[in-house]
């Protein structure tokens, strides 16, 4: 008679595991994500962060002229763990932030900077400028 009962629970624990794995958190709203290779032509970097467990690093330039970014608001597909090489090219010195958990901030100055970053959530998140107001990335964390 046991045997029975368990025979019974077994389908329900895999219900309910299978239901647990797909509850991921989401710092953001979700969206269609594709993946993005404009503006992205650099080499690593080795500002901030920490190292990466996917094996290929997902390469991003920024380009700052006054107060247009572009990209402006593009989607890049990130696996959890995976490097982000970021390279800022900018006329003026400025601050990304990197609105993950824990929020990061990327301090850079006029000219051409390397910075790498990783995220260790899934979800939407949003890296910005303060000033000027805007929303310069979006990353896909899965």
């Amino acid at each position: 008679m046991p045997r029975h009962g368990l025979s019974r629970l077994a389908p329900l624990a895999l219900v309910l595991a299978l239901g647990l794995s797909a509850c991921g958190g989401s710092d953001d709203d979700g969206g269609t994500a594709t993946p993005s290779d404009s503006g992205s032509s650099s080499s690593s970097g080795s500002d901030s962060g920490s190292g990466s467990t996917s094996s290929d690093a997902v390469e991003v330039t920024v380009t700052r002229e006054g107060d247009t970014f572009t990209p402006n608001g593009e989607r890049v597909d990130l696996a959890i763990g995976q490097t982000l090489d970021l390279t800022i090219t900018s006329d003026v010195a400025g601050e990304l932030h990197v609105h993950s958990t824990p929020e990061q901030e990327i301090a850079y100055e006029a000219g051409t900077s390397e910075h790498e970053i990783t995220i260790d959530r899934p979800g939407v998140v949003e890296v910005e400028s303060h000033e000027p107001d805007q929303v310069v990335l979006q990353l896909e964390v899965r």
